[in-house]
């Protein structure tokens, strides 16, 4: 019999034992994974290469007060400005209220929206077709498959903040990544039907010349309108994106204690049964070193079993974490975040669970290995 051989069986002598301490950080290292995938979509994802050079323009007491929409040209002649274009959300209703039927709806202007945002796909085609009709609309890649939507399909939004129900048809199929599971229209339909909104924007969405300019356009853009009666906030794509985190608490030390609650449970877990494990192999102990092992090969065969059993619960508990991540990822409410789990978190969370089942067996794994051979036969357990 070979020392991995020997390590696996009694890894798993107890079977039951073994099975539920591995469910058991499985199920904790599920937790640490989606906390770790969640932190880096909010904190360290930073999208695109272009949403990098792009700012968002808002009124500065809230995203419920609109803009005026002579702003924009205001904006445009502020230097390092690229182009500008308004975004405005409108927030209809699309079949029914179902959370699966929700999606994000964007007023803008189809002339100057691609200028802003470039790493969204379009063929020209399309476009010119969109920017030819004003009932136009063109939609996700994700959510033409998920409603089968097809070139010319008509799109009915019931209007919630303005009164107004959208009657739109289908001219271009868009492609992003991430996926952006949004569409877009032209907002001059909404300010024809809505008087109280003619001239206004939610808010504006600005290209700079590069990224080393952001910062300075959204100072000279927020200066620009300190004193005037509806004030602005301009920030980065990235931060804008982050506030709503925000609006939750602070998601950062909710993740992190989350995450140090499931390392020390796991901790606790590992290291009770490896000491009930060690403690009845007294004997068994005392034969080994009978048999001629000595104290350090003693305590690397207990120290790998504990790793290989919580490197197995690892490994399960970022499988079923990555099968979770999928579908949170098709969630409509999360569907603006890029919730990915990468080689890196996988390597990370098996790791943990390694280090966890190292730390929680070398204490009683040294004690056992320090037993005489006379006082181990004579153990009675």
């Amino acid at each position: 019999m070979t020392l991995s051989r020997f390590v696996t069986k009694n890894a798993f002598r107890n079977k039951r034992r073994s099975i539920l301490t591995v469910l058991s950080i499985a199920f904790s290292l599920l937790l640490l994974t989606l906390m770790m995938t969640i932190w880096r979509a909010f904190y360290l994802d930073q999208g695109s290469a272009e949403s990098a050079e792009r700012l968002v323009v808002r009124h500065r007491v809230s995203l419920t007060f609109s803009l005026p929409g002579f702003y924009r040209e205001k904006i445009r002649a502020v230097p390092g400005v690229v182009a500008v274009v308004p975004v405005s959300w409108f927030g209809g209703i699309y079949k029914d209220q179902k959370p699966e039927n929700f999606f994000a709806q964007f007023g803008t202007d189809p002339e100057e929206f691609f200028k802003v945002y470039r790493d969204i796909n379009l063929p020209a085609k399309q476009l010119v077709a969109w920017q030819r009709d004003r009932q136009g609309v063109i939609v996700d890649d994700t959510l033409a498959q998920k409603y089968g939507w097809k070139l010319g399909d008509r799109i009915v939004l019931q209007g919630t903040i303005y009164p107004v129900d959208l009657e739109l048809y289908v001219r271009g199929i868009f492609s992003a990544y991430p996926d952006d599971k949004a569409v877009y229209f032209n907002t001059k339909y909404v300010e024809e039907a809505v008087p109280f909104f003619k001239g206004e924007a939610g808010t504006f969405s600005i290209l700079a010349a590069s990224p080393a300019d952001v910062s300075k356009v959204a100072s000279t853009v927020d200066e620009m309108f300190h004193n005037s009666p509806q004030p602005t906030k301009s920030e980065s794509e990235k931060a804008f994106g982050l506030e709503f985190v925000a609006m939750l608490g602070n998601v950062k030390a909710f993740i992190f204690m989350i995450c140090a609650a499931v390392v020390f449970a796991t901790l606790l877990v590992s290291a009770n049964t490896m000491a009930m494990s060690i403690r009845e192999r007294t004997r068994e102990v005392a034969v080994l070193k009978t048999l001629g092992f000595t104290r350090g090969s003693v305590l690397g065969l207990f120290v790998s079993e504990a790793v290989a059993l919580a490197a197995v619960g690892g490994l399960i508990g970022v499988a079923l974490a990555y099968l979770l991540v999928q579908g949170i990822s098709h969630s409509p409410y999360m569907s603006f975040y890029n919730l990915k789990l990468t080689l890196g978190m996988w390597f990370i969370s098996v790791f943990v669970a390694g280090l966890v089942g190292l730390l929680s067996s070398l204490f009683p794994s040294y004690h056992a290995s320090q037993i005489n051979i006379v006082d181990g036969l004579r153990h009675i357990g």
